[in-house]
């Protein structure tokens, strides 16, 4: 690298073309705090007893404990995703059908797997469509969460394929096939 060349950018997501069915990814996990769940709740509106009030989680809920609202666990296990796969090329949120399977509680670590099922280009530009399974575990490794995200994703442009071919690009860094 001379004095005037830019040093390499860590952490971009990845280009639609370099996803491929069957590919998968599993990202770091995020315990899920008491305060979380407190400012969560506030911001949100969600003021049901289950999240506002503790003496009726005690005596009369039909889960026991300090549950987290599972927009809360799409929303964190959203941020893990994008953080890890689509910083910088990731532009849009197309939508997803999302299952529940079990509760998340204040000091659970949530973590993602997610699994590539298809992948196609846009109808215009060099962008692509790419739809995941992404499968959501707590420390346990049980499997709280399961949706399948559909994402527009950034294509690599001209320039961006060159500067992939270079030795220094993330490719040799393990982040492609």
């Amino acid at each position: 690298m001379t004095e005037t060349d830019e040093p390499l950018l860590l952490g971009r997501g990845f280009f639609w073309q370099e996803l491929q069915p069957g590919d998968r990814f599993r990202t770091y996990g995020r315990t899920i705090s008491s305060t979380d769940i407190s400012r969560f709740v506030g911001l949100a509106g969600m003021i049901e007893v289950l999240f506002t009030n503790a003496e009726y989680r005690r005596t009369q809920a039909a889960i026991r404990g300090e549950v987290c609202p599972g927009a809360l666990v799409f929303a964190v296990a959203e941020g893990l995703v994008l953080n890890a796969t689509a910083q910088e090329t990731g532009l849009a949120f197309l939508g997803t059908d999302l299952d529940i399977k079990g509760p998340v509680f204040a000091g659970d670590t949530v973590e993602v797997e997610i699994e590539v099922l298809e992948v196609r280009p846009e109808s215009t530009g060099p962008r692509g469509l790419v739809r995941t399974l992404n499968t959501v575990r707590n420390q346990r490794g049980e499997t709280v969460m399961v949706y399948r995200p559909l994402r527009l994703m950034m294509g690599r442009k001209a320039s961006v394929t060159a500067d992939c071919d270079k030795p220094e690009s993330r490719h040799d860094f393990g982040l492609s096939r």
